[in-house]
């Protein structure tokens, strides 16, 4: 069973930046690399968007509406997946999810369905 625990979040001014982390410490080093991993966000009244993916082999993904001012990045030593936020807009503020699955043996299918997630944490832009 994996767990995903995320912190990092909080309340931060337009032009602003935040970390996000998501730490697995039940999967073992080998075991991460067959993960893909993701970062979600849902804001109040809207539907849940995927924010980005990477795969095992470190290959990314991003949405358009972030392009340039996040970054996805995972230490498979360290079992933790990271999201690196700058130039935060209030457009931005969303509880963030970061989501995990090994169907695909590392790879992250447009269709991935997401077996694992984490509780959430908030980030409000103002």
């Amino acid at each position: 069973h994996v767990q995903l625990v995320e912190s990092g979040g909080g309340s931060v001014q337009t032009g602003g930046s935040l970390r996000l982390s998501c730490a697995f410490p039940g999967a073992t080093y080998q075991r991460d690399r067959g993960y893909c991993l993701a970062w979600f966000r849902q804001a109040p009244g809207k539907e849940r968007e995927g924010v980005a993916v990477i795969e095992g082999d470190g290959y990314t993904r991003y949405a358009d509406s972030v392009k340039g001012r996040f970054t996805i990045s995972r230490d498979n030593a360290k079992n933790t997946l990271y999201l690196q936020m700058n130039s935060l807009k209030p457009e931005d503020t969303a509880m963030y999810y970061c989501a995990a699955d090994p169907s695909y043996g590392g790879r992250c299918p447009p269709h991935l369905i997401f077996g694992y997630w984490g509780q959430g944490t908030q980030v409000t832009v103002s």
